[in-house]
C-alpha cells in the first residue's frame, strides 16, 4: 500500500481526497496497489469532515515521515508551497501538483531537485484542469516540431466572452454573474486581466520548447476592454472573441508567447469553445492540429488529473518521469514588434471611416454600430510595431485585437 498526503484542503485538495476515496478500487487497480491518504495538511479547522484523525498543521510531519512516498500539493501561490514542495522532493518524496503559479515560476528548478532526488514532480492539473495535455505533448507528440500551441486557457474569462456574445451582457453583467455562480473570485483580476492564462502558456511552451519562459517576459492582456460594441463587430466578420495564450515558433528556434483577447474565425475549431470550457490546439509540422478540450477547472475535474499524478507515480514509484526544461538561459521569447497578424481596429469620429481607409489602405469596413460616431475595420497583415505606431497617429482607438 501506498501511504500519501495532501498539502491543503480547499476546492482542489478536497476533490483528492474524494476521488481517491470513492474511486478507490480503480485507483489501486491503476496503481497497483491501494493508495491511502495519511495526512492531511491544513492551518484551518474542518469539524464536519469524517476524517479528523488525518488533519495536521505542522509539515515536518509529512517530511520526516518515511511511510509517506506521495504529496499532493494543493496549497496554490509560491510561498508555504514553493517550500513545502522542495522539502518534500529533498526528502525522496514524490510530488504532484496543480499550482500553474509555482510550476510557471519555479518548474525547472523544481524538476531538477525531483531528477537529483531520484523522484517525480508532476503536474498535469496545472494547465488544463481535467485536461489531459501535459503526457501527450511529452509522449504522443514528441516526433514534431510544435509549430503553434494556441489555447483558450481559462475558463472564467471564456464563460463571461460566451455570455457577451450569447447573451448580449456587458462584461461588468457578465462578471458579476460569473461570481454569482463561483466560476470568478470576488478579486477576478488573475482570470480576467489574463494572468492565468499567462501562467499556462508559459508551461506549455517550457514543454513544447525546453527552456525556461518566465510569466514576466510574456505580453499579456486581458478582456476587461471588450465591450458589446467589439461582439457586434466580431459577429459581422464571421468570428467570436476569445481570449488566447499563444506560443508561435520561428525558423531560428525563439518564440513569440503572448496572452490577449482575439477575433476568432467561426471556422476554427476553437471558435465553439465556449462557458467554462477550455481548449488546447497543438499544431506539430508532422501531425498538423490536434485540439485537446474539456472542463479546465471544477472541483473533480481538477482532482482527477491530480490523482492520475499519483497513480502514475505509484507505478513509477522506484523510475523517473524523463521530464525537464532549460532555466531560461536561451531567452527564447522574441519581442512582439515583428509577429504579424490581420488586425480589428475600431476608432471614434464622425470622420473615422475615411480615417481607417487612410491609414489601412485595402482593409475590410465593418458596418457600423453608431453610424457617424465610430468606424471599424479588418486590416491586411501588419506587424505589433506597425500597428502600434498607426494606432498612436490615429488617437481615438477604442478597439484593436489580432485574428486567428
Amino acid at each position: 500500500m501506498f501511504k500519501a498526503a495532501i498539502m491543503g484542503f480547499g476546492t482542489v485538495g478536497s476533490g483528492v481526497y474524494e476521488v481517491l476515496d470513492r474511486n478507490a478500487d480503480v485507483v489501486a487497480k491503476n496503481a497497483r496497489d491501494a493508495i491511502e491518504v495519511k495526512y492531511i495538511l491544513d492551518l484551518r479547522d474542518f469539524p464536519d469532515a469524517p476524517h479528523q484523525e488525518k488533519f495536521i498543521k505542522d509539515f515536518s510531519i509529512i517530511e520526516n515521515d518515511p511511510e509517506v512516498s506521495i504529496v499532493a500539493e494543493t496549497m496554490g501561490g509560491k510561498g508555504a508551497a514553493y517550500e513545502f514542495t522542495k522539502r518534500c522532493l529533498l526528502a525522496g518524496k514524490h510530488v504532484v501538483t496543480s499550482n500553474k503559479e509555482l510550476v510557471a515560476t519555479h518548474g525547472a528548478e523544481l524538476l531538477n531537485i525531483a531528477k537529483e532526488s531520484g523522484v517525480n514532480y508532476m503536474f498535469e492539473a496545472s494547465v488544463g484542469g481535467g485536461i489531459p495535455i501535459i503526457r501527450p505533448m511529452l509522449q504522443c507528440l514528441t516526433a514534431n516540431h510544435m509549430t503553434h500551441v494556441t489555447g483558450i486557457l481559462n475558463g472564467t474569462t471564456n464563460y463571461i466572452l460566451t455570455r457577451m456574445i450569447d447573451a448580449g451582457l456587458t462584461f461588468e453583467t457578465a462578471l458579476k454573474e460569473a461570481q454569482e455562480k463561483g466560476y470568478a473570485e470576488a478579486n477576478p483580476a488573475a482570470d480576467v486581466d489574463g494572468i492565468d492564462a499567462c501562467r499556462k502558456i508559459c508551461i506549455l511552451s517550457d514543454i513544447a520548447y525546453g527552456d525556461h519562459i518566465h510569466p514576466e517576459y510574456v505580453e499579456t492582456e486581458g478582456i476587461s476592454k471588450i465591450t458589446l460594441e467589439d461582439v457586434s463587430y466580431a459577429a459581422q466578420a464571421d468570428c467570436v472573441v476569445k481570449l488566447l495564450g499563444r506560443a508561435v515558433l520561428n525558423e531560428d528556434g525563439s518564440i513569440y508567447a503572448f496572452v490577449a483577447p482575439h477575433l476568432v474565425s467561426k471556422k476554427s475549431p476553437l471558435a465553439d469553445v465556449d462557458d467554462v470550457f477550455n481548449a488546447i490546439l497543438i499544431t506539430g509540422d508532422m501531425l498538423g492540429d490536434a485540439m485537446f478540450y474539456g472542463q479546465g477547472a471544477g472541483k473533480l475535474a481538477t482532482a482527477s488529473a491530480v490523482v492520475a499524478d499519483i497513480i502514475d507515480c505509484a507505478r513509477h514509484n522506484e523510475h523517473r518521469r524523463m521530464v525537464s526544461w532549460g532555466d531560461g538561459s536561451k531567452n527564447l521569447v522574441r519581442p512582439l514588434d515583428s509577429f504579424a497578424s490581420r488586425w480589428y481596429v475600431r476608432l471614434e469620429g464622425a470622420d473615422a471611416a475615411k480615417r481607417l481607409i487612410d491609414t489601412f489602405p485595402g482593409c475590410d469596413m465593418l458596418k457600423a454600430a453608431k453610424t457617424g460616431e465610430e468606424a471599424a475595420c479588418i486590416t491586411a497583415e501588419c506587424t505589433t510595431a506597425e500597428m502600434k505606431e498607426k494606432a498612436a497617429a490615429l488617437g481615438s482607438v477604442t478597439g484593436c485585437m489580432r485574428l486567428l
